[in-house]
């Protein structure tokens, strides 16, 4: 299985790539294949603008490819003003299609004490009118500034707790999903045939 990690944190002093690359390195410890698309790294122009540009126009097809190829995805993203990150909302806006049917975790950080609980429960709405299907459980991840050091790694135990869970939860719901076409797919041969 490969899981897509989607980063929506963009600017300057940003946070959340710390709890992004540590669920990276968590999941290529239990030998899962991962890509971290880190939008600050591959920038995507403003849905709509890239249409005379054709360097613009190779970065989102090479982010098209990278989340196509995703047998399921977790969103991480800092809350802002009560909601998701702007520039996870642009990638929305530019792909649709290569989430459907997929499973997608919600991972929200703030600097205060919700975790971002409004960003990530607007995104499982957002999640759903994609034709997607979120993952329950969330990870909400507070004082993200105090939560990492600078190599990603946890700085307490209760943060350690959660993101296992998190993982584990996941885990089994993307497999779960993953059976599940797999099935399909044998059962649409067999017809075929």
């Amino acid at each position: 299985m490969k899981i897509a990690i989607l980063l929506g944190a963009i600017r300057p002093g940003r946070q959340s790539h710390k709890a992004a690359y540590y669920l990276g390195k968590l999941l290529n410890e239990q030998d899962i294949e991962t890509d971290v698309i880190d939008l600050l790294k591959t920038p995507l122009p403003v849905f709509g603008s890239h249409d005379d540009n054709p360097a613009a126009g190779k970065v989102v097809e090479s982010i098209r490819l990278r989340l196509e190829e995703a047998d399921a995805l977790i969103f991480v993203t800092p809350e802002y003003q009560g909601s998701f990150s702007g520039a996870l909302k642009n990638a929305l806006d530019y792909y649709w299609a290569e989430f459907k049917r997929k499973p997608i975790g919600v991972v929200s950080t703030s600097t205060g004490k919700m975790g971002g609980i409004n960003a990530s429960t607007q995104l499982q709405h957002v999640i759903l009118s994609l034709g997607a299907f979120p993952l329950p459980g969330k990870l909400l991840i507070a004082g993200i500034h105090e939560a990492f050091d600078d190599h990603y790694e946890p700085q307490n135990d209760l943060i350690v707790e959660l993101v296992n869970q998190f993982v584990s939860d996941f885990l089994w719901f993307a497999e779960a999903l993953h059976q599940k076409k797999a099935a399909e797919e044998v059962a649409v041969e067999f017809i075929r045939n």
